[in-house]
């Protein structure tokens, strides 16, 4: 029990320590009355290459970034206790891909900021991984995902908030991105349960069994 407690403890850490970094950014950005927004992505632009590692971490209000914080918190910390194998490499790739495709194919003309991104690559790759895989532990943590944040996709069709300015190409690029790395990994990790039955255990006995018969028979 207290390795499982353990286990549990550890995989909160990373996502515990990234939101912990998000939350200092954006109080000191409060503090110092400074705006880095500057800081997000600006598609096709050299001068917003540098958002494809920051823009996770820059969000336009506290209540931007409480909307990202418990999904991150929640889905980052399932993925390390469950894909520990692959939780880093998964969470890297989920990032650049995202970030690069933000950058390579969203709206130019104004900054994207927020780890929304992220977090619908972390719900994507959940959901997906958990059916592909055809796990029953992983099936329910896909049901799960799909209870608590199923209404999330429809985050990637703008036409549903025309009056929110919201990057939703952010949400499409990481939704992309868990899908492909849920494929991608799918022989890495829990895999389907194989049950043996009984059948196979009766069909030895009675082998035993006409193996002794001749032994004795021999012996006549």
């Amino acid at each position: 029990m207290n390795r499982e407690y353990s286990k549990i403890f550890s995989s909160m850490l990373f996502p515990f320590a990234l939101i912990m970094l998000m939350w200092i950014v954006k109080i000191a950005e409060y503090y110092t009355k400074s705006d880095f927004s500057e800081f997000g992505i600006l598609p096709l632009k050299k001068e917003g290459l540098i958002g494809i590692i920051t823009t996770p971490f820059i969000h336009a209000d506290f209540g931007h970034l409480i909307a990202n914080t418990i999904p991150m918190f929640v889905t980052l910390s399932i993925i390390f206790y469950f894909y520990r194998e692959i939780a880093f490499p998964v969470f890297f790739l989920i990032w650049l891909f995202t970030d690069v495709w933000v950058w390579s194919f969203a709206r130019g003309g104004s900054y994207h900021i927020g780890a929304s991104g992220l977090v619908y690559g972390f719900v994507s790759f959940l959901l997906f991984s958990g059916l592909i895989r055809r796990n029953v532990r992983l099936m329910a943590i896909s049901m799960l995902i799909i209870f608590l944040y199923g209404g999330f996709f429809w985050g990637v069709f703008p036409d549903f908030f025309p009056k929110r300015n919201i990057s939703w190409e952010s949400h499409l690029m990481g939704s992309l991105a868990g899908l492909i790395l849920a494929v991608y990994y799918r022989k890495r990790g829990l895999q389907r349960e194989v049950y043996h039955w009984d059948d196979d255990e009766e069909d030895d006995e009675n082998a035993d069994y006409l193996q002794n018969d001749d032994e004795f028979q021999g012996k006549r």
